[in-house]
């Protein structure tokens, strides 16, 4: 089973799905889209999505690939985000947290001392 929504939130267009995301259903989900124009912003909440196939998942690229950001709660979801290198909502870019976390920092000459 599946069921794909969407809803015109303070912070966006949301489509939520629900279920399998899968063969036929994935490809209707993107259609669901594509009938108007595409909106700005759109959020692609995924959280109650319980498993993605091959259609599924180049269904979700492409929705990256228009500019969509996406929310994964649960953790098959966020694995699946995680896997496809998916852009999460309000999640920093690597490069950034890198830097929170001292992960790109070098040091320098006086802090590295032999011996």
């Amino acid at each position: 089973m599946f069921r794909a929504e969407i809803h015109q939130l303070a912070n966006g267009p949301t489509l939520k799905m629900e279920g399998r995301l899968v063969g036929e259903w994935a490809e209707q989900t993107k259609s669901l889209i594509t009938k108007a124009s595409v909106p700005k912003g759109l959020i692609i909440d995924l959280t109650e999505v319980a498993y993605v196939d091959s259609v599924g998942e180049q269904v979700l690229k492409w929705f990256s690939s228009i500019g969509a950001v996406f929310v994964a709660k649960a953790i098959y979801a966020a694995g699946v985000c995680e896997r496809l290198c998916l852009p999460l909502q309000g999640k920093l870019p690597s490069s950034s947290k890198e830097r929170l976390r001292g992960g790109t920092h070098k040091p320098s000459p006086s802090q590295t001392r032999a011996g």
